[in-house]
């Protein structure tokens, strides 16, 4: 079973659309054949918050769509995923498609890295991206 902790950071409301982290990271649960109680952080946040984090983890002083701390010190914690909500919605805009769409994949992306994957080499970014895909395609979260 996977628990998600949602922390909502923004003045948005997130209600009409937080099936569209729950669903896709259960479905990542399941599609990993993940055994166990497990649980997630997901933290909604803003464009500042997140350039201040990547600033300081990444050395990258922007805003990023979403990043990722997998807990490597615990067999339950999987991690925290930080989004972006106004990233999302800006990126859902360039990329022609919806924001719930974007919101999913930002979930999925930030999931699989906190169980482990990585896209540093293109063996590894072939594997994740395929997983991203095959999850969202469960999920019937198309763009």
């Amino acid at each position: 079973m996977l628990k998600i902790n949602l922390i909502n950071q923004t003045d948005e409301v997130v209600k009409p659309w937080l099936k569209y982290i729950r669903v896709p990271m259960k479905t990542g649960y399941r599609t990993l054949r993940l055994k166990g109680r497990k649980i997630i952080n997901v933290i909604l946040t803003t464009d500042e918050a997140i350039r201040e984090i990547n600033n300081t983890y990444r050395k990258i002083d922007k805003p990023t769509d979403v990043i990722s701390f997998e807990n490597v010190d615990s067999d339950v914690e999987l991690g925290d995923v930080f989004i972006s909500v106004p990233k999302a919605r800006s990126q859902a805009v360039e990329y022609g498609h919806r924001f719930e769409r974007e919101i999913a994949f930002l979930a999925v992306h930030g999931f699989l890295h906190c169980c482990g994957y990585d896209h540093l080499t293109q063996e590894e970014e072939t594997v994740m991206f395929a997983l991203q895909d095959q999850i969202l395609d469960r999920c019937r979260i198309t763009r």
